[in-house]
C-alpha cells in the first residue's frame, strides 16, 4: 500500500511537508488550519535572542533611573518566554502532528534552561538558528562553526527531544560542519535558512528589503548541497528549504536525499490549499514511477548518482551546458 509517511529526525510525520518557521505559525488557531489542510509537521515562530535583547535595552534607555529597572526588564524577558510556552501548549491541544519548536540564537545566552522549558511545553523537536554574517576584520576561520558546535552541545545535554539545526547558506563547506554536528548529537539539519534580502532603492538613493518570498529558482542551492550532503553523510536526516513551491519541488528534494522539506513562501502566495496540492501530487508521481514509499527514492539522485560520468552538483562552471539555449 503507497504511502507518504517518513522519518525526520527521529519524528513520523504522515507526510514529507513541514510549515516552516513564520508568522504563518505564531498562533494556535493558525497551527490548527495548517494540520486540517494536510501538513505533516509545523514549525512554531521563532523566537529572536536578538529581538529580546534589544527590546530589553529599549526598555532600559527609557528611564535608566527608574527603580526596579532590571526586575522590570527581566520581567519582560520572562515574559516573553513563557508567552512563546504558551503558543507550544496551545498548539499541541489542537493538531496531531509534530510540533517543533523554534530557537534563533544570537549568541551564547542561557539556552539550557530555555529548552528544558520548551521540552517541558510538550514540544516534539527543537529547531535551532544560528543566523548571521560574519564581517569582522579579526575574524577568525571557524569561529562560526564553533558556536554552531557549542550551542548544540550545551542543549543536547539539557533535552532528550530532537535537536534540529537550520543552517545558513554562507558556509564553505557545509558538509563538514553536518558531519561535526551529527557527532554531538544533532538529531538532523535543514538546508537552507534565508537572509533577509537585501536592496537599493535609486530613486530614493536609501537601503530598503528587497523580494520577501522565495521562487522555484532558489531551489537549486539546497538541492545542490543536500544532493552531496547526504551521500557523504548516509543514514541521517536532512530537509530542504527555500524554493519549494509546489510537488516538483518536494520529489525533487527526495531524490536529492532530502526526508523532508520545510515550506513558507508557497503558503503565503497560495494558501493553505498548496499543502494538499503537493501531497497530492506527491503520490501522483510516486503512481507513475511505480514508488511505494520515500524510501524508495529517498537520495537516488544524490551525488552518488553519476549522469555519463559527470556529477551536476559539484559542477562549478556551465561549460557545455549552455549549449542547449540558442539565439
Amino acid at each position: 500500500m503507497k504511502t507518504l509517511e517518513t522519518t525526520y529526525a527521529g519524528l513520523k510525520l504522515k507526510n514529507p511537508i513541514i510549515v516552516s518557521s513564520s508568522s504563518l505559525t505564531d498562533s494556535a488557531e493558525k497551527n490548527k488550519k495548517l494540520c486540517e489542510a494536510g501538513a505533516g509537521a509545523i514549525v512554531l515562530k521563532s523566537l529572536f535572542e536578538e529581538q529580546i535583547l534589544l527590546e530589553v535595552e529599549d526598555m532600559e534607555d527609557f528611564d535608566p533611573f527608574v527603580v526596579g529597572g532590571n526586575d522590570l526588564s527581566e520581567y519582560f524577558r520572562h515574559q516573553k518566554l513563557e508567552e512563546y510556552f504558551e503558543l507550544i501548549r496551545a498548539t499541541k491541544k489542537v493538531v496531531d502532528i509534530p510540533v517543533i519548536a523554534s530557537i534563533n540564537a544570537y549568541g551564547m545566552g542561557n539556552w539550557t534552561e530555555f529548552a528544558k522549558k520548551i521540552e517541558k511545553a510538550g514540544a516534539d523537536a527543537l529547531e535551532i538558528n544560528i543566523l548571521a554574517l560574519q564581517t569582522s576584520l579579526d575574524y577568525q576561520y571557524g569561529e562560526f562553526e564553533k558556536k554552531h558546535i557549542n550551542i548544540l552541545k550545551l542543549i543536547k545535554k539539557a533535552v532528550k527531544i530532537p535537536v534540529i539545526m537550520k543552517l545558513g547558506d554562507n558556509f564553505t563547506n557545509p558538509v563538514a560542519l553536518i558531519h561535526q554536528l551529527r557527532a554531538h548529537g544533532a538529531d538532523g539539519v535543514v538546508l537552507f535558512n534565508r537572509f533577509y534580502p537585501t536592496d537599493i532603492n535609486i530613486d530614493k538613493v536609501e537601503q530598503c528589503s528587497g523580494k520577501a518570498f522565495t521562487t522555484e529558482a532558489d531551489l537549486s542551492k539546497p538541492l545542490r548541497w543536500t544532493g552531496i550532503a547526504s551521500a557523504a553523510i548516509s543514514n541521517y536526516s536532512f530537509a530542504v528549504s527555500g524554493g519549494v513551491h509546489n510537488a516538483a519541488g518536494v520529489v525533487k528534494s527526495i531524490l536529492a536525499g532530502a526526508s523532508a522539506v520545510e515550506v513558507c513562501s508557497a503558503i503565503y502566495l497560495k494558501g493553505n490549499g498548496i499543502i494538499k496540492e503537493m501531497t497530492v501530487g506527491l503520490m501522483e508521481w510516486m503512481d507513475s514511477h511505480t514508488m511505494d514509499d520515500i524510501s524508495m527514492f529517498k537520495g537516488m539522485l544524490n551525488m552518488q548518482y553519476r549522469n555519463e560520468g559527470i556529477n551536476t552538483f559539484e559542477r562549478t562552471q556551465f561549460l557545455k551546458y549552455y549549449g542547449q539555449f540558442k539565439k
